[in-house]
């Protein structure tokens, strides 16, 4: 039973699954489920014609991009949704009592063209759109939701699965078949499986419009963070910026057609060097206010209608499935399991940041007035006065910083910490098929040397893919008649790019995301489970990422990967004691600029009855309500917040639950020692082989002995 959509962002990623798109609350892969009118199967093209259709002839069977062309989709997603219903009606109409072989075992071996076809073409969707991608992405979306409704609707399909529900006990069971078939039935009942005929019209209806407006919200997104361009002319507006900076913007420029400019965008690579050292107040301020527009413009891509409508039929679907609110629904099948848990724990956070932040934006309000500036402190000045504070306290300078984070020398700092870890090694591959000309492709060996999976980074920034950064997979492992699946993996990331000859070199926030996103791969690369159907709670799969961010700046760590570009000398000692000394800076301002757009992802989805808001309104009196200082915007604003609007609704919380998970998680390897084999062995086996499998907080308990303190996060952000 594959997802039709198996990149998920984690960020968004999702940030993100981000799994980009995430899926249905805190499964890795759920029914592609049922039937579409109109979604009859064309005449099947032959094999050779369409790259689907046929076995993949490749190494270590990754799809054959290169040969996956556009008209190749439609047909593919036909034909897959077409077997897939045989598939279904196989099992409905199989006259033997339903086994846990002939009705569990069947469900997750169907849908395989379609989850195929899914992930190639939502991985394309997000690394190298167009026009014609997104078009027919707003066509098949719709589609893809009225077959998986139409599969998780279906009677029969559900009679049989509560028959092997019902006598679960009886059957001999191992805990992660178990596990899948309580999951399984919680989760049809959940799609609506036991609503009337009438109602359950009604929720067909709900999510075909809610696919539809969920790739509009997406693709305006993108298309305003794409429409965006700082011009600069003069060279005095440059002032502040380092070379690496301005070298990046000439090459901006170059590629816009506007060589001898400048150029800077609201792609975070080029923004946040602009914000952190441009002199120039008002350029700043322009720049900064187009990020935080975007999608609130009164224009094609304005995204405040569609966010009130998805906001509107959420409310709609949690009635109709019997629960409070929207967050009630979603938050059933993770570790937080009600908004109350949610909120207790972001409301003690934001008592304990609100005072930092404050007293943040009193030193930097005092910069201000020591340099006679003569105004107040505005949201878009908090990076410039913030690097200068850094700049005064700690003697670190993030320019300062980059020269030793050359792009390849991160890749093979994480690689470095895998290898000390878990035994395993990188193999770059040559001449393989890759989703974008930009990619690199690894092979991945475990400690005994045999083939463990294939790993896909496609580092930086292009107008075809969306912001952010994410991992997924283009195959999960499983395995099938006994033989171990191996999983295909991508990371994604939008890294600062190579500016003239030199090198990409990279933020101490980017060398972090990429660690972070590194362990979202481990857990797909290190996974260990027999089917190809799992549930991954969202508060629990950020552990993995997160745990990885340690290690970035551990300094026996650093001294391994931070080189100089030019020289190839290692990071001074210095430096390193300057970042770790430097590690609670701004933390306030972090924690809050999070926990706001955490809090307001909540007070959404917890809305007890659709209405008509005014968004901007709306968000601007509960953000007042809760005491956000008007010198910090939420991190995410309702125009541009694609986290809720894929598979993180009532659930941007996440990160910072995952975030007492993994600060209490890394407190074991500080009790032993920073590659502790023991401790990584444990980890490995409890947690990243099993994940999806095992209540998450039994996966912790089995890896920590206990459950989880609190008091490791407030240390590490500064709060206790």
């Amino acid at each position: 039973m594959r997802m039709c959509l198996l990149l998920v962002m984690t960020g968004l990623l999702l940030g993100a699954l981000g799994l980009a798109q995430a899926p249905e609350p805190a499964a890795k892969k759920s029914p592609c489920a049922a039937g579409c009118s109109g979604c009859g199967a064309a005449a099947q093209p032959a094999a050779a014609a369409n790259p689907f259709f046929a076995p993949y002839g490749t190494p270590y069977n990754v799809p054959p991009f290169e040969k996956i062309k556009l008209e190749h989709f439609r047909p593919a997603f036909e034909e897959g949704m077409k077997r897939n219903l045989a598939e279904i009606d196989a099992i409905v109409n199989n006259p033997q009592p339903p086994t846990f072989a002939n009705t569990i075992e069947a469900l997750d071996r169907s849908g395989e063209l379609l989850g195929e076809v899914g992930s190639v073409f939502f991985g394309r969707v997000s690394v190298d759109t167009n026009d014609e991608i997104q078009k027919l992405n707003q066509e098949i979306a719709p589609r893809l939701a009225a077959h998986r409704d139409a599969i998780a609707m279906n009677p029969k399909l559900f009679l049989r699965v509560r028959m092997l529900y019902n006598q679960r006990e009886q059957l001999g069971l191992t805990g992660e078949q178990l596990y899948l078939l309580e999951n399984l039935y919680r989760g049809y009942i959940r799609s609506g499986v036991s609503l009337p005929e009438v109602e359950q019209e009604k929720l067909r209806a709900i999510n075909r419009q809610l696919s539809v407006l969920g790739v509009q919200y997406s693709q305006n997104v993108l298309a305003e963070t794409n429409a965006y361009r700082l011009v600069v002319e003069k060279p005095e507006d440059l002032a502040g910026l380092p070379e690496a900076a301005i070298a990046a913007a000439a090459e901006e420029a170059k590629q816009a057609g506007l060589a001898g400019k400048w150029v800077f965008t609201t792609q975070k690579p080029s923004m946040l060097p602009f914000l952190q050292y441009a002199k120039n107040r008002e350029l700043r301020r322009q720049l900064y206010t187009a990020y935080i527009q975007r999608g609130d413009n009164d224009n094609a891509n304005d995204n405040k209608a569609i966010f009130n409508d998805i906001m509107k039929l959420r409310v709609e679907r949690a009635k109709l499935l019997g629960y409070a609110t929207y967050a009630h629904y979603i938050l059933e099948n993770r570790m937080a399991r009600t908004p109350d848990r949610v909120y207790d724990l972001l409301n003690r956070l934001w008592a304990a940041a609100l005072p930092v932040a404050r007293k943040e934006a009193q030193q930097l309000q005092a910069i201000i007035d020591q340099e006679g500036g003569g105004f107040k402190l505005a949201s878009w000045d908090w990076w410039y006065y913030a690097e200068k504070l850094r700049k005064a306290q700690y003697d670190l300078d993030d320019a300062e910083l980059r020269p030793y984070f050359k792009l390849d020398n991160v890749r093979d700092g994480v690689f470095y910490v895998a290898n000390r870890l878990y035994g395993l090694s990188f193999e770059p591959l040559t001449d393989m098929p890759k989703p974008h000309p930009e990619a690199q492709v690894f092979r991945v060996k475990d400690k005994d040397g045999s083939h463990l999976g294939v790993l896909y980074m496609d580092f930086h920034p292009r107008a075809s893919k969306r912001a952010g950064a994410w991992c997924g997979a283009y195959r999960s492992e499983y395995k099938r008649d006994g033989q171990k699946i191996p999983p295909v993996v991508t990371l994604v990331t939008n890294c600062t790019r190579p500016s003239g000859d030199g090198p990409a070199l990279l933020s101490l926030e980017e060398v972090s995301t990429l660690f972070h996103e590194f362990g979202h791969a481990l857990d797909n690369l290190l996974s260990d489970v027999t089917y190809d159907t799992t549930f991954r709670a969202t508060d629990f799969v950020e552990l993995p990422s997160q745990i990885m961010e340690h290690w970035a700046v551990e300094p026996e760590v650093l001294r391994q990967y931070a080189r100089h570009y030019q020289t190839g000398a290692v990071i001074p000692d210095a430096l390193v004691t300057k970042i770790n000394k430097s590690r609670l800076f701004n933390q306030g301002f972090e924690t809050v600029e999070y926990l706001a757009a955490s809090l307001l992802d909540m007070k959404y989805h917890t809305l007890t009855e659709p209405q008509d808001l005014d968004i901007d309104k709306f968000e601007s009196d509960y953000l007042n309500t809760i005491g956000l200082i008007p010198e910090i915007i939420s991190r995410y604003r309702s125009t541009y917040f694609t986290h809720i609007i894929g598979g993180y609704a009532a659930g941007y919380y996440s990160y910072i639950w995952s975030g007492v998970l993994d600060c209490d998680a890394f407190e074991a390897f500080v009790e032993t020692s920073l590659f502790d084999a023991k401790t990584a062995d444990a980890f490995r086996t409890h947690v990243l082989e099993v994940n999806g499998t095992v209540d998450p907080a039994v996966m912790y308990r089995n890896f920590r002995g206990r459950d989880p303190k609190i008091e490791p996060l407030l240390k590490q952000r500064g709060l206790n």
